[in-house]
């Protein structure tokens, strides 16, 4: 085996959803307001610079919040009832 390979072969699948924004609309007064956007929605295709605006809210990719769904299965356990 490459260098590496065992490694890539063990690595979780790994689904990134962004959320609600985040964004603080009232930081240049002081204060705390978020718009109620509940969830990022590409404006553009992938590939795209429209892909990371917010369709909902018009705000950056980054100003959502991140959550990464991982797959971590393992196939080569059993379990044994008894």
């Amino acid at each position: 085996m490459a260098n590496g390979t065992a490694a890539r072969s063990k690595e979780a699948a790994k689904v990134v959803h962004y959320r609600e924004c985040q964004r603080n609309h009232a930081a240049s007064i002081g204060r705390h307001a978020v718009d109620g956007c509940r969830e990022f929605m590409a404006s553009g295709a992938d590939g795209t610079a429209a892909a990371l605006m917010c369709a909902a809210c018009g705000c950056h990719r980054s100003f959502h919040r991140r959550e990464v769904e991982t797959d971590d299965r393992d196939c080569s356990s059993t379990t044994s009832s008894g």
